[in-house]
C-alpha cells in the first residue's frame, strides 16, 4: 500500500459481509444498537459493545418484581431464578459444576479476594509465581500476598522478540516450595495464549494451585477449565458482550477449602460464601443473556434446543465459528500492516494467539495515531492497558502502543478503514 495512495478500495478488501464457514456478520451487527453510530470500534480487549438482547434482559429483570431472594413471593422468586440462570449459564460455558460459579463485581475484585483467602494458607518461604505476560490484575494481587505471608515471588520471563513466554524459565520458577501458579490463558497485551496445561501440569506435580486470567481467552475461544487444568479461572462478560461485572469458576470442593472474610450472620454455603453482600440480579441476567447470544451464533445454532443440541454444544460450536472469522479478520489485518512497510511494527508474533494485535510506529507517537484515526470514527486506542509487566518487558521507545483488537462484530469494513486510516496518518 503506497503512502501517497493510502485509500483502500472498501469494495475489494470488504468483499465478503458473510465472513467465514456461514458465518452471517451482518446479522449479527445488526443486534448491536451502538453499531449505529458509525464507529468502527477495535476497543474489544477493552470491553465490547452490547447486543440488544442483554439489554433487554437487564431492563426486564429490574423492571419485574424483585426483591431479595427466596420462594414467598414472585419477586423473591425472581431474584432466586436469575441467580440460578446465572450460575448454570456459567457453568455451560466454561465447563465447570454451577457450584463452583462465583460472581464478582470484576475480574481484579474476584482474584484480590481469592489471593488473601489462599494466602491465609502460605507460610514464610513458599513460593509464588507470576509471569511477565500477565495483566497486572493476575500479577500485583499475588505479589501482595505473597509479601504480606512472607512467601517468595519468583517469575516467569517474557521474551519480547517472540512474545512468547520463556521455556526455560517455566522449568526454573516452579520449585517444590511452589504453592499458587498465576498465569494468563490469552495476553490482553499481545494476543499471546501460552500453554497453560504444561504450565498446570508442573504446578500440579509439586502440589501448587493454577490461578488462571481468562478474561481476554473467553472472549474468543471455547472455554474448558479442567482440559486447561485450572484450579481458579476468572473471566469478565463484558469482554465478551455482557454486562459489567466478573465470573470466577471452580471446583466446588476446592472453594469449600477458601474461607473468605465475610459478615457473621451471612451464609457460609459455596459459592455464596464468596459474594458479599446482595448480588445485583439485573446484571446476573444481562451475563445470563450474554451467554444464550454467544450460544446462538453459530449458522443453525437457532432452534438447535428443540434438536437435542446442550447450551454448551452451541457454545462449542458458535466459539469455534467465531474464532474462524475473527482469524480471517486478524490475517486481513495483518496484510495490510505488512504492506505499510517499516512504518509499522508488530509485536503480536505468538505462534498462538488472539485476535489482538500490539503496534508501534517508529518516530511517531501511537497516541497521536490514536486521535487522528478517532477523527475519522475509528476507535483503536494506545496505552499499556493494565499489562505493566509486558509493556515494560518490550522495552518500547513510545509511552504507549496502539491495539487493535477484534470482536465478533467487526467485518471487512472496520479493516479497510483502520487500514486506511493508519496509511493517511503516516502520510501526514
Amino acid at each position: 500500500m503506497r503512502l501517497d495512495s493510502q485509500e483502500t478500495d472498501l469494495t475489494s478488501i470488504a468483499s465478503a459481509a458473510t465472513g467465514s464457514a456461514g458465518f452471517d456478520v451482518t446479522a449479527l451487527r445488526a443486534q448491536f444498537p451502538s453499531l449505529a453510530s458509525g464507529i468502527a470500534h477495535f476497543d474489544g480487549p477493552g470491553g465490547t459493545q452490547t447486543p440488544r438482547r442483554v439489554a433487554d434482559a437487564i431492563a426486564a429483570t429490574i423492571t419485574s418484581p424483585l426483591s431479595n431472594r427466596g420462594t414467598g413471593s414472585v419477586s423473591e422468586a425472581n431474584a432466586d431464578a436469575a441467580v440460578t440462570a446465572f450460575r448454570q449459564g456459567y457453568a455451560d460455558l466454561l465447563g465447570v459444576p454451577a457450584r463452583g460459579i462465583v460472581h464478582g463485581r470484576s475480574a481484579t475484585q474476584l482474584t484480590f479476594d481469592f489471593s488473601r483467602a489462599i494466602a491465609r494458607q502460605w507460610r514464610p518461604g513458599d513460593e509464588v509465581v507470576v509471569t511477565r505476560l500477565d495483566h497486572d490484575a493476575n500479577v500485583r494481587p499475588w505479589v501482595i500476598a505473597a509479601e504480606n505471608a512472607g512467601a517468595v515471588v519468583r517469575w516467569i520471563d517474557l521474551d519480547p522478540v517472540t512474545a512468547e513466554l520463556d521455556s526455560a524459565s517455566v522449568e526454573a520458577a516452579v520449585t517444590e516450595r511452589t504453592r499458587l501458579v498465576a498465569v494468563t490463558a490469552a495476553s490482553n497485551l499481545l494476543g499471546t495464549k501460552p500453554a497453560v496445561r504444561a504450565i498446570a501440569d508442573a504446578a500440579h506435580a509439586v502440589g501448587a494451585l493454577v490461578h488462571v486470567d481468562g478474561v481476554h481467552y473467553t472472549a474468543h475461544q471455547f472455554v474448558d477449565v479442567p482440559a486447561l487444568g485450572a484450579d481458579l479461572f476468572v473471566c469478565s462478560p463484558y469482554k465478551f458482550l455482557g454486562p459489567h461485572c466478573g465470573v470466577l469458576a471452580a471446583d466446588p470442593d476446592l472453594l469449600e477449602t477458601l474461607h473468605p472474610d465475610k459478615l457473621l450472620p451471612s451464609t457460609n454455603a459455596v459459592p455464596e460464601r464468596f459474594e458479599l453482600g446482595t448480588l445485583p440480579y439485573e446484571t446476573l441476567a444481562g451475563a445470563t443473556a450474554a451467554v444464550d447470544f454467544l450460544a446462538e451464533i453459530a449458522p443453525g445454532a437457532v432452534g438447535a434446543t428443540e434438536a437435542g443440541s446442550s447450551r454448551r454444544e452451541r457454545l462449542r460450536a458458535s466459539l469455534h465459528a467465531v474464532d474462524e472469522h475473527e482469524t480471517r479478520l486478524r490475517r486481513l489485518l495483518e496484510d495490510g500492516l505488512a504492506a505499510l512497510g517499516a512504518e509499522v511494527v508488530v509485536h503480536s508474533r505468538a505462534a498462538d494467539r488472539t485476535p489482538t494485535l500490539l503496534i508501534t510506529l517508529p518516530g511517531r507517537k501511537t497516541w497521536d495515531a490514536y486521535q487522528f484515526l478517532l477523527g475519522r470514527d475509528v476507535l483503536a486506542p494506545a496505552g499499556s492497558f493494565y499489562a505493566y509487566e509486558p509493556f515494560r518487558r518490550l522495552g518500547l521507545d513510545d509511552e504507549h502502543a496502539l491495539r487493535l483488537g477484534l470482536a465478533p462484530y467487526n467485518d471487512d469494513t472496520d479493516v479497510a478503514r483502520v487500514l486506511d486510516g493508519l496509511a493517511a496518518f503516516l502520510a501526514k
